[in-house]
């Protein structure tokens, strides 16, 4: 299977803004910028980009789900160091939302296919939001907000990833995430 085409970055990071207005009301929407370590067997990038909106000087609100990055989460406030190109780099986490990231990609020959839309048809009961990698690859990038049912989702995940229509991993947790 060849590989997706990759996060590309940006030469102008912020995204425009609908009617002049920043989304929430707050800064403008930054693109923030993650390095890590890429995984054997799995997509070859060492960054990923994610929209975020601009709370301080070097702060940021994380808007999107992260597809490759670990241990972060829609809605969490990140830090951010900005390069002579006025890439803005994350440095650490400020503050949790209490959301948790999964990632769910259907097997080719499981019952669902390589449907996206079938993954988050089975998640939709839960109010689950997320975003498709892309056509080709069709890796499902799910939210998972603190007060949803977390063990039912739990459950979900197993029975699916059991049943052949999927594989997934969790790349954000909580503590009541571990819990239920």
């Amino acid at each position: 299977m060849s590989s997706p085409p990759g996060p590309q970055r940006p030469l102008r990071d912020e995204r425009p803004l609908r009617d002049g207005l920043p989304p929430g009301g707050f800064g403008p929407r930054i693109k923030v910028w993650f390095r890590f370590v890429p995984r054997e067997g799995w997509l070859p990038y060492d960054t990923e980009g994610l929209w975020a909106t601009r709370l301080s000087a070097d702060t940021a609100r994380v808007d999107n789900v992260p597809f490759l990055q670990d241990g972060v989460a829609e809605g969490e406030t990140v830090r951010f160091t900005t390069d002579a190109d006025g890439v803005h780099w994350a440095t650490g986490r400020v503050a949790e939302s209490g959301n948790c990231t999964i990632r769910v990609l259907p097997v080719p020959d499981g019952p669902l296919g390589r449907d996206a839309r079938a993954v988050h048809e089975r998640f939709a009961p839960f109010g689950l939001g997320g975003e498709v990698f892309s056509a080709d690859f069709p890796l499902v990038a799910l939210t998972v907000p603190g007060d949803a049912d977390l063990r039912a989702i739990k459950a979900l995940l197993v029975r699916g990833q059991d049943e052949g229509w999927w594989h997934f991993e969790v790349g954000c947790v909580t503590d009541a995430w571990r819990e239920a």
